[in-house]
């Protein structure tokens, strides 16, 4: 039996209780879905024939992007040479063949015992999917890795050894570049009230007058400055993640990768950037909401969920309602451009209302897209 997967046993059997100090029964989990120690039983070998311990386990989730997937999957397999290395593709419920699809692509491979695929009975979200990935095996370190991304020639031999010479890191971040070959900025402070009025005035005085708080960070980062990183592409140290348990499935998509790097920087964890360590990063490839927000179109339900949870998370009682606030009044500070005769920034449609989604309840329903 995994490492991680004991520990959600070890919660289950008293239930689960959140940052913000919620408790949620072992009843309530399983009504939710969320119920990990079930998940994950279904998922490691019996105790009698333990799965064994690796030193990486990669985790990539499969949402109907199959080809996606396999494309992942060939250059994980490609590139572990000689590591001792074991794939977990968890397939979120597609509901559209895309798990035979990939089930048959294995069955091709001459290195199939490298690979487990996992078949979800629901679509978990990230947080869901990623768990049951993390707890299928026991590994030293855990890799979590978009479907749509790769990893270039050399990437396991370069974020291995920076993560064996860094004990006291629990991240390690990767150079991600796009398809283009640009470089994306992965790595950044954690959200705030005041970053949202930065992102809400989008006004070159306030964000100099507010700088320190841009959640953005200039790559390559200062090491100092790093607060939470994409988990588009991440490692995870092992021994971190039998500490923090599992992400929390309070998010069913977005910013579940900002509030585990908050709890991991809680538990005085830090994050190192590894430049040497390069994947790329499809543009749009198994995500709608960057591709809706830069047409300005309405975001989904989810994402405005999950922004109010973590304000809740990091801020407390009142996070989401100062946040939301601070973005009121740099939206109003965007309009005056107006009377200036000037253009006004765009920003997704309806978000000033969506903002407040979940903003009475914000640890309740996460919005998911049920599949």
């Amino acid at each position: 039996m995994g490492r991680f997967a004991g520990h959600c046993f070890a919660h289950a059997a008293q239930g689960f209780t959140n940052l913000a100090g919620r408790h949620y029964s072992r009843a309530t989990c399983a009504q939710r879905g969320r119920d990990l120690c079930l998940l994950t039983e279904s998922l490691v070998s019996s105790p009698s024939d333990p799965a064994p311990h690796h030193r990486v386990v990669i985790s990539v989730i499969n949402y109907r992007t199959a080809g996606l997937t396999v494309q992942c999957a060939e250059s994980v397999l490609r590139d572990l040479g000689d590591h001792d290395g074991h794939l977990v593709i968890v397939d979120n419920n597609s509901g559209d063949g895309s798990a035979d699809e990939i089930a048959a692509w294995i069955d091709t491979r001459p290195d199939r015992d490298k690979v487990t695929l996992v078949r979800s009975p629901s679509n978990t979200g990230f947080s869901g999917g990623h768990n049951q990935g993390i707890g299928a095996r026991s590994a030293d370190y855990y890799l979590v890795l978009n479907s749509d991304a790769i990893v270039q020639p050399g990437f396991f031999t370069a974020i291995l050894s920076a993560a064996d010479a860094q004990p006291e890191k629990g991240l390690f971040a990767p150079r991600i570049d796009y398809d283009d070959g640009s470089q994306q900025i992965s790595c950044f402070r954690f959200h705030s009230p005041a970053s949202e009025l930065i992102r809400a005035a989008q006004s070159g005085p306030v964000s100099r007058l507010l700088g320190a708080r841009r959640v953005p960070l200039t790559m390559p980062p200062a090491p100092d400055q790093i607060e939470w990183a994409s988990f588009a592409c991440i490692l995870l140290r092992g021994e971190m993640v039998k500490q923090l348990g599992p992400m929390d499935e309070g998010y069913f998509l977005y910013f579940e990768d900002v509030e585990y790097c908050f709890r991991a920087h809680r538990a005085g964890w830090r994050i190192a950037y590894v430049h040497d360590a390069v994947a790329v990063h499809f543009r749009g490839g198994s995500g709608p909401v960057k591709a809706l927000a830069k047409a300005r179109k309405r975001l989904p339900p989810y994402y405005y969920a999950s922004r109010t949870r973590l304000f809740r998370q990091l801020y407390g009682p009142t996070g989401p309602w100062r946040a939301n606030i601070a973005w009121s009044i740099g939206r109003a500070l965007a309009l005056t451009r107006a009377l200036l005769g000037k253009g006004v920034p765009p920003v997704p449609d309806k978000e000033h209302r969506d903002i407040w989604t979940n903003a009475l309840t914000p640890l309740g329903d996460r919005r998911a897209v049920e599949g």
